[in-house]
Protein backbone atom coordinates (compact mmCIF):
# COMPACT_ATOMS: atom_id res chain seq x y z
CA UNK A 1 0.00 0.00 0.00
CA UNK A 2 1.03 3.61 -0.51
CA UNK A 3 3.27 4.88 2.22
CA UNK A 4 3.47 1.40 3.71
CA UNK A 5 6.56 -0.15 5.20
CA UNK A 6 8.46 -2.44 2.87
CA UNK A 7 9.27 -5.90 4.20
CA UNK A 8 12.87 -6.47 5.16
CA UNK A 9 14.69 -8.97 2.91
CA UNK A 10 16.62 -11.02 5.38
CA UNK A 11 19.61 -13.01 4.17
CA UNK A 12 18.95 -16.65 3.57
CA UNK A 13 20.29 -18.86 6.32
CA UNK A 14 22.14 -22.04 5.55
CA UNK A 15 20.89 -25.21 7.07
CA UNK A 16 23.07 -26.69 9.74
CA UNK A 17 24.94 -29.82 8.69
CA UNK A 18 25.67 -32.77 10.91
CA UNK A 19 29.28 -33.61 11.61
CA UNK A 20 29.01 -36.95 9.83
CA UNK A 21 28.08 -35.24 6.55
CA UNK A 22 31.34 -33.27 6.73
CA UNK A 23 33.53 -36.35 7.16
CA UNK A 24 33.95 -37.07 3.39
CA UNK A 25 34.94 -33.47 2.66
CA UNK A 26 37.39 -33.49 5.58
CA UNK A 27 38.92 -36.69 4.18
CA UNK A 28 39.24 -35.05 0.77
CA UNK A 29 41.05 -32.08 2.31
CA UNK A 30 43.37 -34.44 4.17
CA UNK A 31 44.22 -36.13 0.89
CA UNK A 32 44.90 -32.77 -0.76
CA UNK A 33 47.22 -31.75 2.07
CA UNK A 34 49.03 -35.08 1.77
CA UNK A 35 49.54 -34.55 -1.96
CA UNK A 36 50.88 -31.04 -1.41
CA UNK A 37 53.22 -32.34 1.28
CA UNK A 38 54.77 -34.69 -1.27
CA UNK A 39 56.02 -31.62 -3.14
CA UNK A 40 57.75 -30.42 0.02
CA UNK A 41 59.40 -33.82 0.45
CA UNK A 42 60.55 -33.72 -3.18
CA UNK A 43 62.13 -30.29 -2.69
CA UNK A 44 64.06 -31.79 0.23
CA UNK A 45 65.15 -34.85 -1.83
CA UNK A 46 63.17 -37.14 0.46
CA UNK A 47 61.91 -39.31 -2.37
CA UNK A 48 60.72 -42.24 -0.26
CA UNK A 49 58.46 -39.95 1.75
CA UNK A 50 57.28 -38.14 -1.40
CA UNK A 51 56.21 -41.38 -3.10
CA UNK A 52 54.55 -42.61 0.09
CA UNK A 53 52.59 -39.34 0.40
CA UNK A 54 51.16 -39.72 -3.12
CA UNK A 55 50.19 -43.32 -2.41
CA UNK A 56 48.46 -42.30 0.83
CA UNK A 57 46.60 -39.57 -1.07
CA UNK A 58 45.44 -42.24 -3.54
CA UNK A 59 44.13 -44.41 -0.70
CA UNK A 60 42.25 -41.46 0.79
CA UNK A 61 40.82 -40.64 -2.65
CA UNK A 62 39.44 -44.15 -2.86
CA UNK A 63 37.82 -43.87 0.56
CA UNK A 64 36.19 -40.43 0.56
CA UNK A 65 33.69 -41.30 -2.17
CA UNK A 66 32.67 -44.47 -0.37
CA UNK A 67 32.31 -42.55 2.88
CA UNK A 68 30.02 -40.07 1.14
CA UNK A 69 27.79 -42.87 -0.15
CA UNK A 70 27.76 -44.72 3.17
CA UNK A 71 26.87 -41.59 5.13
CA UNK A 72 24.46 -40.30 2.46
CA UNK A 73 26.57 -37.14 2.30
CA UNK A 74 27.12 -36.84 -1.46
CA UNK A 75 26.89 -33.27 -2.71
CA UNK A 76 27.88 -31.11 -5.66
CA UNK A 77 30.31 -29.25 -3.41
CA UNK A 78 32.00 -32.52 -2.43
CA UNK A 79 32.29 -33.60 -6.06
CA UNK A 80 33.97 -30.33 -7.08
CA UNK A 81 36.29 -30.47 -4.07
CA UNK A 82 37.24 -34.05 -4.92
CA UNK A 83 38.04 -33.09 -8.51
CA UNK A 84 40.25 -30.21 -7.35
CA UNK A 85 42.02 -32.51 -4.89
CA UNK A 86 42.65 -35.07 -7.65
CA UNK A 87 44.24 -32.41 -9.84
CA UNK A 88 46.55 -31.27 -7.05
CA UNK A 89 47.50 -34.73 -5.76
CA UNK A 90 47.73 -36.66 -9.03
CA UNK A 91 48.48 -33.90 -11.54
CA UNK A 92 50.51 -31.12 -9.96
CA UNK A 93 52.39 -33.13 -7.31
CA UNK A 94 53.73 -35.91 -9.60
CA UNK A 95 54.67 -33.35 -12.27
CA UNK A 96 56.67 -31.33 -9.74
CA UNK A 97 58.28 -34.49 -8.37
CA UNK A 98 59.44 -35.58 -11.82
CA UNK A 99 60.81 -32.10 -12.51
CA UNK A 100 62.77 -31.86 -9.25
CA UNK A 101 64.01 -35.42 -9.58
CA UNK A 102 65.15 -35.65 -13.21
CA UNK A 103 63.48 -33.39 -15.78
CA UNK A 104 65.15 -30.22 -14.48
CA UNK A 105 68.31 -31.40 -16.26
CA UNK A 106 66.55 -30.73 -19.58
CA UNK A 107 65.99 -27.07 -18.72
CA UNK A 108 62.91 -25.41 -20.27
CA UNK A 109 62.02 -28.62 -22.12
CA UNK A 110 61.83 -30.53 -18.85
CA UNK A 111 59.57 -27.88 -17.36
CA UNK A 112 57.34 -27.97 -20.45
CA UNK A 113 57.01 -31.76 -20.12
CA UNK A 114 56.06 -31.40 -16.47
CA UNK A 115 53.40 -28.88 -17.45
CA UNK A 116 52.17 -31.30 -20.12
CA UNK A 117 51.52 -33.96 -17.49
CA UNK A 118 49.55 -31.55 -15.30
CA UNK A 119 47.58 -30.21 -18.28
CA UNK A 120 46.64 -33.74 -19.41
CA UNK A 121 45.47 -34.51 -15.90
CA UNK A 122 43.24 -31.43 -15.87
CA UNK A 123 41.81 -32.37 -19.28
CA UNK A 124 41.08 -35.88 -18.10
CA UNK A 125 39.28 -34.69 -14.98
CA UNK A 126 37.28 -32.13 -17.00
CA UNK A 127 36.25 -34.84 -19.47
CA UNK A 128 35.23 -37.13 -16.62
CA UNK A 129 33.11 -34.40 -15.01
CA UNK A 130 31.33 -33.59 -18.27
CA UNK A 131 30.67 -37.28 -18.92
CA UNK A 132 29.09 -37.62 -15.51
CA UNK A 133 26.76 -34.72 -16.29
CA UNK A 134 25.63 -35.30 -19.86
CA UNK A 135 26.66 -38.65 -21.29
CA UNK A 136 23.79 -40.99 -22.19
CA UNK A 137 23.26 -44.25 -20.36
CA UNK A 138 25.87 -46.87 -21.24
CA UNK A 139 25.39 -50.64 -21.32
CA UNK A 140 26.11 -52.46 -18.09
CA UNK A 141 29.29 -54.10 -19.33
CA UNK A 142 30.86 -50.73 -20.26
CA UNK A 143 30.98 -49.69 -16.59
CA UNK A 144 33.66 -52.32 -16.05
CA UNK A 145 36.14 -50.06 -17.84
CA UNK A 146 37.59 -46.58 -17.50
CA UNK A 147 38.24 -44.38 -20.51
CA UNK A 148 41.99 -43.88 -20.36
CA UNK A 149 44.15 -44.35 -17.28
CA UNK A 150 42.42 -43.02 -14.13
CA UNK A 151 44.05 -40.21 -12.17
CA UNK A 152 45.47 -42.14 -9.16
CA UNK A 153 46.83 -44.91 -11.40
CA UNK A 154 48.43 -42.34 -13.73
CA UNK A 155 50.16 -40.66 -10.77
CA UNK A 156 51.46 -44.02 -9.55
CA UNK A 157 52.71 -44.94 -13.03
CA UNK A 158 54.41 -41.54 -13.36
CA UNK A 159 56.41 -42.30 -10.22
CA UNK A 160 57.49 -45.73 -11.47
CA UNK A 161 60.97 -44.54 -12.58
CA UNK A 162 61.53 -43.08 -9.10
CA UNK A 163 60.46 -46.37 -7.49
CA UNK A 164 62.76 -48.35 -9.81
CA UNK A 165 65.66 -46.08 -8.93
CA UNK A 166 64.98 -46.52 -5.21
CA UNK A 167 65.07 -50.29 -5.74
CA UNK A 168 67.93 -50.75 -8.22
CA UNK A 169 69.99 -47.60 -7.72
CA UNK A 170 70.89 -44.63 -9.88
CA UNK A 171 72.24 -44.65 -13.40
CA UNK A 172 69.43 -45.89 -15.66
CA UNK A 173 65.88 -45.10 -14.60
CA UNK A 174 66.74 -41.60 -13.37
CA UNK A 175 68.01 -40.49 -16.77
CA UNK A 176 65.94 -37.57 -18.11
CA UNK A 177 66.15 -39.10 -21.59
CA UNK A 178 64.18 -42.08 -20.26
CA UNK A 179 61.92 -40.19 -17.86
CA UNK A 180 60.85 -37.60 -20.48
CA UNK A 181 59.36 -39.97 -23.11
CA UNK A 182 57.91 -42.17 -20.39
CA UNK A 183 56.16 -39.20 -18.78
CA UNK A 184 54.75 -38.15 -22.16
CA UNK A 185 53.46 -41.71 -22.68
CA UNK A 186 51.61 -41.69 -19.34
CA UNK A 187 50.20 -38.23 -20.05
CA UNK A 188 48.86 -39.43 -23.42
CA UNK A 189 47.35 -42.55 -21.84
CA UNK A 190 45.41 -40.34 -19.41
CA UNK A 191 43.58 -38.47 -22.15
CA UNK A 192 43.34 -41.41 -24.56
CA UNK A 193 40.21 -43.43 -25.30
CA UNK A 194 41.94 -46.66 -24.30
CA UNK A 195 39.61 -48.78 -22.14
CA UNK A 196 41.26 -49.86 -18.88
CA UNK A 197 39.90 -52.15 -16.22
CA UNK A 198 37.74 -50.66 -13.47
CA UNK A 199 38.37 -53.09 -10.65
CA UNK A 200 35.55 -51.55 -8.61
CA UNK A 201 33.00 -53.25 -10.89
CA UNK A 202 34.70 -56.64 -11.07
CA UNK A 203 32.66 -59.48 -9.56
CA UNK A 204 34.70 -62.25 -7.97
CA UNK A 205 33.41 -65.84 -8.25
CA UNK A 206 33.13 -67.65 -4.92
CA UNK A 207 35.82 -70.11 -5.90
CA UNK A 208 38.29 -67.24 -6.34
CA UNK A 209 37.58 -65.41 -3.09
CA UNK A 210 39.96 -67.38 -0.87
CA UNK A 211 42.88 -67.43 -3.36
CA UNK A 212 42.52 -63.70 -3.93
CA UNK A 213 42.48 -63.02 -0.20
CA UNK A 214 45.66 -65.09 0.17
CA UNK A 215 47.24 -63.20 -2.73
CA UNK A 216 46.26 -59.88 -1.15
CA UNK A 217 47.77 -60.93 2.17
CA UNK A 218 50.98 -61.99 0.43
CA UNK A 219 51.09 -58.66 -1.42
CA UNK A 220 50.80 -56.76 1.84
CA UNK A 221 53.59 -58.87 3.34
CA UNK A 222 55.85 -58.19 0.35
CA UNK A 223 54.90 -54.50 0.44
CA UNK A 224 56.05 -54.24 4.05
CA UNK A 225 59.26 -56.25 3.57
CA UNK A 226 60.25 -54.98 0.10
CA UNK A 227 58.06 -51.98 -0.78
CA UNK A 228 59.86 -50.64 -3.86
CA UNK A 229 60.19 -54.01 -5.58
CA UNK A 230 56.53 -54.80 -4.85
CA UNK A 231 55.36 -51.44 -6.18
CA UNK A 232 57.47 -51.91 -9.30
CA UNK A 233 55.86 -55.30 -9.90
CA UNK A 234 52.34 -53.89 -9.41
CA UNK A 235 53.04 -51.09 -11.90
CA UNK A 236 54.39 -53.56 -14.45
CA UNK A 237 51.33 -55.80 -14.05
CA UNK A 238 49.01 -52.82 -14.55
CA UNK A 239 50.78 -51.80 -17.75
CA UNK A 240 50.59 -55.36 -19.04
CA UNK A 241 46.85 -55.44 -18.29
CA UNK A 242 46.12 -52.57 -20.71
CA UNK A 243 46.23 -54.64 -23.93
CA UNK A 244 44.14 -57.28 -22.16
CA UNK A 245 41.54 -54.68 -21.13
CA UNK A 246 41.36 -53.40 -24.71
CA UNK A 247 40.82 -56.93 -25.96
CA UNK A 248 38.12 -57.60 -23.35
CA UNK A 249 36.38 -54.33 -24.22
CA UNK A 250 36.29 -55.15 -27.92
CA UNK A 251 35.07 -58.69 -27.25
CA UNK A 252 32.25 -57.51 -24.98
CA UNK A 253 31.30 -54.85 -27.49
CA UNK A 254 31.09 -57.41 -30.29
CA UNK A 255 29.03 -59.77 -28.12
CA UNK A 256 26.69 -56.95 -27.14
CA UNK A 257 26.27 -55.94 -30.80
CA UNK A 258 25.46 -59.54 -31.75
CA UNK A 259 22.82 -59.71 -29.03
CA UNK A 260 21.27 -56.45 -30.24
CA UNK A 261 21.25 -57.68 -33.85
CA UNK A 262 19.66 -60.94 -32.76
CA UNK A 263 16.99 -59.06 -30.81
CA UNK A 264 16.29 -56.85 -33.85
CA UNK A 265 15.95 -59.94 -36.05
CA UNK A 266 13.49 -61.47 -33.60
CA UNK A 267 11.48 -58.24 -33.60
CA UNK A 268 11.45 -58.25 -37.40
CA UNK A 269 10.32 -61.87 -37.44
CA UNK A 270 7.54 -61.06 -35.03
CA UNK A 271 6.37 -58.16 -37.15
CA UNK A 272 6.37 -60.31 -40.30
CA UNK A 273 4.30 -62.95 -38.55
CA UNK A 274 1.73 -60.38 -37.56
CA UNK A 275 1.47 -59.00 -41.11
CA UNK A 276 2.01 -61.88 -43.61
CA UNK A 277 0.89 -59.81 -46.59
CA UNK A 278 3.73 -57.38 -46.03
CA UNK A 279 6.16 -60.28 -45.95
CA UNK A 280 4.80 -61.64 -49.20
CA UNK A 281 5.14 -58.26 -50.84
CA UNK A 282 8.82 -58.14 -49.83
CA UNK A 283 9.34 -61.59 -51.30
CA UNK A 284 7.78 -60.56 -54.59
CA UNK A 285 9.86 -57.41 -54.68
CA UNK A 286 13.06 -59.45 -54.22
Amino acid sequence: MAGGIRPINRPRRFKALSLTRLVPNVATLMGMCTGLTSIRFAMQDRWEAAVAAILIAGIIDGLDGRLARMLNASSRFGAELDSLSDFVCFGVAPAMMLYFWSLHELGPIGWALSLLFAVCMSLRLARFNTQMLGEPEMPTWAYRFFTGVPAPAAAALAMWPIVLTLQFGEGIFDSPYIVAPYGVLIACLMVSRLPTYSFKKVKIPRAWVLPLMLAFGASVAFLVSSPWLTLSAIAAIYLISMPLSYRSYRRMGVENQHEMDKADEEDDDGESDEDPEEGLNRVHQN
